[in-house]
């Protein structure tokens, strides 16, 4: 890719709305970490927190629900309720696009 078109793509990528709105979410604390339980099937807060035990990991139930509000309102997941006070979410097929993109980067970055 010549250098125009790399800077032409960044520029997109850096001033469009929507990515704008991603890349924020991305940049807190334990989005990444969410998008990956959603990933899994693991929206209801009962399962990622067993999951996240499991394997010796922390993520306070807070924080799982801010950020799943925040993924929901992006259109990466959808809610469901358990009860009045209670949410699970399910993945969305953009959700779905946006955590095999992360698995694919992180794989690249180990090769």
């Amino acid at each position: 890719m010549k250098s125009n078109e790399i800077e032409e793509k960044v520029k997109h990528i850096l001033t469009n709305p929507k990515f704008s709105a991603i890349k924020t979410v991305l940049e807190k604390d334990h989005a990444i970490d969410c998008l990956l339980l959603l990933y899994m099937d693991k929206g209801k807060w009962k399962d990622a927190k067993e999951f996240m035990r499991q394997n010796k990991l922390t993520l306070s139930d807070g924080t799982f629900r801010a950020r799943m509000i925040e993924i929901e309102s992006l259109g990466l997941a959808k809610s469901g309720r358990i009860d009045p006070l209670k949410k699970y979410y399910l993945k969305t097929e953009l959700g779905e696009k946006v955590a095999k993109l992360l698995i694919e980067l992180f794989d690249e970055l180990e090769a």
